[in-house]
């Protein structure tokens, strides 16, 4: 008899460890993503760029969406430079146009088709640290005015992974933004 209390007693606490840690990692992940959405709206404002507006308002349909499909984009003429003109944005602030080319801001839901569905955590932390496309550096760069330089390069591991983990929590939208032209006007 006592040999079963013992083992009663040790599946009891084996549970409550269990139910202690499941608890304690929803906790660590609901702070994870708050943390996220810290860096995200807050220090690093992405929805500066990756949000459109509509006038002087952010379109909070397409938080985070990247620049709308067929929406209009500036385009850089190199007599610009003379007049001191060094990039030009469209009206929504989510296109930029420079004598690098023209740069889109990505859609940065988790939309699998359109936005950041079929990347992983690392392809995104590798993005940030490289300033490559998906953090491979046989693919094309990140364009201005992404600030990968001095900026997400230099951030902690985990707080790209809270960035990260935010992102996989917001409203996926289906927007196919364009990908960056170079001083041509054709595709990187």
């Amino acid at each position: 008899m006592k040999k079963q209390h013992w083992i009663f007693g040790i599946a009891l606490s084996s549970a409550a460890i269990l139910i202690l840690f499941s608890l304690n990692h929803a906790d660590s992940q609901s702070d994870l993503v708050k943390r996220g959405k810290y860096l995200v709206d807050a220090v690093s404002a992405c929805g500066q760029c990756h949000t459109p507006r509509k006038g002087a308002e952010f379109d909070m349909s397409m938080y985070l969406a990247g620049h709308p499909t067929n929406a209009v984009y500036p385009k850089y003429d190199f007599s610009m430079m003379r007049q001191g003109i060094f990039m030009l944005t469209a009206p929504t602030l989510t296109a930029f146009s420079g004598p690098y080319g023209t740069s889109f801001a990505a859609n940065l839901t988790p939309h699998k088709g359109t936005g950041l569905g079929e990347w992983t955590e690392k392809m995104f932390i590798d993005a940030m640290r490289t300033g490559y496309h998906q953090g491979n550096k046989t693919n094309r760069k990140i364009l201005p005015p992404m600030p990968i330089k001095n900026a997400y390069e230099n951030m902690r591991d985990a707080d790209l992974k809270a960035m990260w983990a935010y992102l996989q929590t917001i409203k996926p939208v289906k927007n196919e933004v364009s990908v960056p032209l170079n001083r041509m006007g054709r595709p990187y």
